[in-house]
């Protein structure tokens, strides 16, 4: 087998990118994500492509967030793995596959060659997720009207509503920074990319019943691909009661009034009744995405 060549794009040679075959469908699912060109890299054999990622940040961002495009071609999982591990940037991968992904032996073969070129790289899986995307033609959620929406210009009010909402947390990115640095830093991950994304800190509500008491929180926000379900939690001792739904039926309503003509959503798999409220209030599930985490780095050399 010749010798591989990994590179970087730049203007000039982005459309080499464009030449590996697609088929888990991530050009459609990228169709309004910005990659900057010197955020790309290829794998070549006989200046041919057989692997290629994307990784990706916001407008603002001097480095990448995360590999949210990764492609190798069948039986070049060594080349894929070498693309991320000399990767001048060690940063979480996120796999978007197709539904019903599983059921299709093609598109199965494809992504397990991803995953295995990913896990040669020191990737393990964090977690498998649901994305939803709601749309007009699924008609806007009923608003069971049990609650009263306000806005809070306090961050503190927020930061310890996310404490006590991740004190019993079936989120695993949630779960993964409580292990790392325990709920302040759960909650200060959340308030930094609510931070993050250019839609307005006014947007952020609290969320309480008719008599004041707070219920929970949720987070109407555009993201750099558009508008989105941000954050949705409910407060330890009311949950139970479904109020989940009604926060997300409220955020809907929020960033449709705002102009949205459709809003993206996600959550993990195992996390049932956020997956159900979702399909309650007519998001139907588009992509299946798969979180990968870097668990150790192997340089070209061996250190």
């Amino acid at each position: 087998m010749t010798d591989l060549v990994i590179r970087a794009l730049d203007e000039s040679d982005a459309h080499l990118f464009d030449t590996l075959p697609d088929p888990l469908g991530a050009r459609e699912a990228h169709r309004l994500t910005r990659h900057r060109p010197d955020w790309k890299r290829v794998a070549l054999r006989d200046g041919t492509v057989v692997a290629r990622g994307a990784w990706w940040g916001g407008a603002d961002d001097a480095e990448p967030l995360n590999v949210n495009w990764f492609d190798v071609a069948e039986g070049e999982e060594e080349a894929g793995a070498e693309l991320l591990r000399t990767a001048p940037w060690q940063v979480e991968l996120e796999m978007n596959l197709p539904g019903g992904w599983r059921d299709d032996p093609a598109l199965r073969t494809a992504a397990q060659t991803r995953f295995t070129a990913a896990r040669a790289a020191g990737y393990d899986l964090l977690v498998e997720r649901f994305l939803y995307r709601w749309t007009p033609e699924h008609g806007l959620p009923e608003r069971p009207g049990r609650l009263v929406f306000r806005a809070e210009p306090d961050d503190g009010v927020f930061f310890d509503a996310l404490r006590r909402i991740h004190s019993v947390t079936l989120d695993a990115h949630a779960l993964k920074a409580i292990e790392e640095g325990g709920l302040d830093r759960a909650a200060q991950e959340e308030l930094d990319f609510f931070r993050w994304c250019p839609s307005p800190r006014q947007w952020w509500q609290l969320a309480c019943t008719p008599q004041g008491e707070p219920v929970g929180i949720h987070i109407p926000a555009h993201n750099p691909s558009g508008p989105c379900v941000g954050f949705i939690g409910v407060l330890p001792e009311h949950r139970g009661r479904g109020y989940a739904y009604d926060l997300l039926a409220e955020c809907t309503h929020f960033l449709v009034e705002r102009g949205a003509e459709f809003v993206s959503g996600a959550t993990d798999q195992g996390n049932f009744p956020m997956a159900a409220n979702f399909t309650k209030a007519g998001y139907p599930v588009v992509r299946e995405r798969f979180n990968f985490q870097l668990t150790f780095h192997l340089t070209q050399n061996g250190a």
